[in-house]
């Protein structure tokens, strides 16, 4: 009886090859990204000319002949040579974003009592960095402290009383507000938008149609004709002698917007679940709220976190509406200097408006990289 010969049988893989040299670099991904076809030359081409036309204005205009330095509008009526423009008026006017900076942070907040925001700030991002980690541990701690103790504290800060002086939210104003609107926001709707989710998802016809109306008359009503009835139409329902701060109207207003739209993100993932995974849950005998809380939900947030995201960087750019009932936050109050005569030139509009463009780009951009990179860190395919 003879024994097969089992020898060339490879008991080890063999170590992987580095790519050939024309598929990697800086020129192989021009070649293969820019240059490709003769569609993508052209568009390529086309596109550097713009830029070489372009950039060199934008510069020029932004930095180069810029105004960086004064103390009224007599800084930027002149260039870098001293001599004066065509039309009248010098570079960008960063003069005025420098003069206002602190009324574009914290709005007309009383000067003497602007460490109280900055705190808050503080405890903020201490808070909301390990939060944003994966790896960091004690998620549960943290997100009780961010999400419970922190709004308590901050309302406590920033509003006064027991001891500090209380600054009324009237003074409030500028990126503090943005970031209060967005981030109440951002902390009512996610939670409440997986409520009405699953409600709309019921088996149970009251409960159903609740969540029905509610979201489709939402998402049928602009942002700000909820804010217009949150200001004027809900003090008229109140009892003689009873208001509601600005303050608190504009956050229910932003709340409840965004929590209609994040239902209907979150229904789109959880109909994205396969069928087998509700039977396999329903086969282990785990019940409703087991099978949703640890096999559904966990699956359907992964699969919309680009919707979820979206969600939010369009809440936090519709802050800006809430000048409709009154209050300036960041947008609305560099809109609010232009009034200033002190500063009345040509370019202090433009300037002021790409500040304001370049901070909700940069806060906006920044929650759509994270956004990336937690689709990469949850793909359970991906190797981390």
């Amino acid at each position: 009886m003879s024994v097969s010969n089992t020898s060339y049988v490879r008991k080890a893989i063999l170590a992987p090859e580095p790519a050939p040299r024309g598929e990697r670099g800086a020129a192989a991904w021009v070649r293969k990204n820019l240059l490709a076809t003769p569609k993508d030359v052209v568009l390529t081409v086309a596109a550097l000319a713009v830029l070489a036309w372009a950039l060199p204005h934008m510069i020029n205009w932004l930095f180069i002949q810029a105004v960086w330095q004064g103390s009224d509008r007599t800084f930027c009526a002149t260039t870098v040579q001293g001599g004066i423009q065509p039309d009248g008026w010098s570079g960008a006017c960063w003069a005025f974003v420098n003069a206002k900076f602190d009324q574009f942070i914290f709005g007309r907040y009383p000067l003497d009592q602007r460490w109280r925001p900055t705190i808050v700030g503080i405890l903020f991002v201490l808070l909301l960095v390990p939060m944003l980690i994966p790896k960091i541990p004690r998620k549960g701690l943290n997100a009780l402290l961010l999400f419970v103790a922190l709004p308590i504290l901050s309302f406590w800060l920033l509003y006064g009383g027991l001891g500090l002086e209380v600054v009324e939210t009237s003074l409030w104003g500028g990126l503090m507000v943005t970031l209060v609107l967005s981030f109440v926001g951002i902390a009512v709707s996610l939670p409440f938008g997986i409520i009405l989710a699953l409600g709309r998802r019921s088996h149970m016809p009251v409960i159903r149609m609740v969540c029905v109306v509610f979201i489709e008359v939402i998402r049928g009503i602009p942002l700000i004709t909820v804010l217009f009835m949150a200001s004027v139409m809900l003090p008229l329902f109140l009892p003689t002698g009873w208001t509601i701060d600005k303050l608190l109207r504009a956050l229910i207003g932003v709340a409840i917007f965004a929590s209609a739209y994040m239902a209907e993100v979150i229904r789109g993932g959880l109909q994205a679940i396969p069928k087998g995974q509700f039977e396999g849950a329903d086969s282990l005998g785990l019940g409703y709220w087991q099978k949703t809380r640890l096999i559904i939900l966990p699956q359907a947030i992964k699969l919309v976190i680009p919707g979820i995201v979206n969600t939010f960087i369009g809440m936090f750019k519709d802050t800006s509406l809430v000048t409709i009932i009154g209050m300036f936050d960041l947008l609305g109050i560099v809109k609010l200097n232009f009034t200033d005569a002190n500063w009345a030139t040509a370019v202090t509009a433009r300037t002021g408006l790409i500040f304001a463009g370049f901070v909700f780009w940069l806060f906006c951009f920044g929650m759509s990289r994270y956004s990336g990179f937690m689709e990469r860190y949850l793909d359970t395919g991906h190797k981390r």
